[in-house]
């Protein structure tokens, strides 16, 4: 069986959301071709088809287009689709518990160069603390702090040489028009920010 998907003009993650939705009737092997305009959705259904076993193939259409065509198998869609789903929501509930999520350039309300300030300071401290955090999410206006020209950029590569994932909205860096401009882990999507927080078992808002 064959589904052809077309979120030319979806913001992220529907197209993520409508690939999964697909799959899911296609109740079998078969494909499913998703037509996407940004390379960030690309990256984003490649990842999911990488996690789920799979095969992924994508290419440039033309400006603005991109087809990712998505393999599956029986037995992926039947046996190893499953299996790894188990073993990442133990993974997620045992160790990745601990998440602080960061949306602005400032920390609290009032004056922004305190802001700045105070929440330079808490990513600092977070670099002191005996227990770090297991993730760091950035989003809206946090993304400036994940990309050149942030002042916390020597203490979130410390974080994350200890073991701390750090991702950041991929969405946000497009819009701030900070795609090239990541200095320190990976680009996420609004899906994964959002399973993340729902499974995390404590979340740090500065």
């Amino acid at each position: 069986m064959k589904k052809t998907v077309n979120a030319l003009g979806d913001i992220c993650p529907i197209p993520l959301v409508k690939a999964k939705e697909a799959i899911k009737e296609l109740q079998g092997a078969g494909t499913v071709e998703v037509l996407v305009d940004n390379e960030i959705a690309v990256q984003n259904l490649t990842k999911m088809a990488n996690q789920k076993g799979y095969g992924c193939v994508s290419q440039k259409l033309k400006e603005q287009e991109y087809q990712v065509t998505l393999t599956v198998g029986e037995a992926e869609a039947t046996e190893e689709a499953p299996v790894e789903e188990e073993n990442y929501v133990a993974c997620a509930s045992a160790k990745k518990n601990r998440l602080v999520v960061i949306s602005s350039k400032t920390m609290g309300e009032g004056n922004d160069e305190l802001g700045a300030t105070l929440l330079k300071g808490f990513i600092y401290a977070l670099t002191q603390q005996d227990e770090l955090p297991d993730q760091m999410l950035f989003y809206n206006g946090g993304a400036f702090l994940t990309c050149e020209g942030s002042q916390s950029l020597e203490d979130l590569k410390m974080l994350e040489e200890q073991g701390v994932e750090i991702r950041t909205c991929g969405t946000c860096l497009n819009f701030y028009g900070l795609s090239g401009k990541l200095q320190v882990g990976e680009v996420t999507n609004m899906y994964d920010i959002a399973e993340r927080m729902t499974k995390a078992d404590r979340i740090i808002k500065p």
